[in-house]
């Protein structure tokens, strides 16, 4: 079986386990019935998600020009205490900044390596969790709009990681910590703007991971590196690939690539 796709991130589903999709030219792979084939990736060139032009992608799937232009690059997606459409502000298009910035958001704990607190809107529960790859997570303030949910996450990072750390999430190396203990603690933590929008801790969400075998030391494919790849897909987890050679493959860090792929 051969295909064609252009990167974009894998599509989720939350079921007893984890359900992934890629899409594809011929609509999309459900990726968990492919562990334990061999799955061949080539390279073939690269497309802006933005502007579609055949350019070098810069980051985030982008080209250099709607990396700095494109309002779905904006610096407040990845510093959410940057957003300004409370304020009628435009960054680079106010329209779309009201549309995203102005719904609820949530800051949330996970635990996919070390506890790490993040941002997301609540439409986005519980992909996020998924994509970063945590075994359980917990809301802990659900707020009207992405400002408030960024100065609150500003505030807990004093106390919490904000960052997955990829590779102990890749090898399930888990500390031993209570989110529900963890999100008392933090409570005196979020600024006094948010703290009536504090979420009692009861109910965690748990996740579990289409992984035959978790990676004990971890090689990262990188195509514009190394262009063409097989291996034996071993298991999926966050939005990473993970071969039986120890290799793993970061399909939203390609996003906006070009590539062949043929499972056998």
């Amino acid at each position: 079986m051969q295909y064609t796709a252009h990167l974009k991130k894998m599509m989720t589903e939350l079921q007893e386990e984890v359900q992934y999709y890629l899409l594809v030219d011929k609509g999309f792979l459900h990726l968990n019935q492919l562990i334990h084939r061999r799955f061949e990736i080539h390279l073939e060139g690269t497309r802006c998600l933005s502007c579609s032009a055949d350019k070098k992608r810069y980051r985030q799937g982008f080209c250099y020009a709607c990396f700095f232009n494109s309002a779905q690059a904006g610096d407040w997606i990845i510093r959410p205490e940057l957003s300004k459409a409370h304020l009628d502000i435009e960054d680079r298009d106010l329209d779309f900044e009201k549309q995203v910035q102005l719904q609820p958001h949530v800051v949330y704990l996970a635990l996919s390596g070390n506890v790490k607190v993040g941002v997301t809107r609540k439409t986005q529960l519980p992909t996020r969790w998924i994509d970063q790859g945590a075994v359980q997570a917990l809301e802990m303030v659900e707020v009207p709009n992405r400002y408030l949910a960024g100065i609150t996450e500003v505030a807990l990072k004093a106390y919490v990681s904000d960052k997955t750390s990829w590779r102990q999430m890749l090898k399930n190396d888990l500390s031993p910590q209570d989110l529900l203990t963890e999100s008392t603690r933090l409570k005196a933590a979020i600024p006094e703007e948010a703290q009536a929008y504090y979420i009692p801790p009861s109910k965690l969400t748990h996740i579990r991971y289409p992984v035959s075998a978790y990676p004990k030391k971890i090689q990262s494919l990188h195509l514009e590196k190394t262009p063409a790849y097989s291996g034996i897909l071993t298991g999926i987890k966050g939005q990473y690939l993970l071969f039986e050679d120890q290799t793993v493959f970061n399909v939203r860090s390609h996003e906006g690539c070009l590539v062949r792929i043929k499972i056998s």
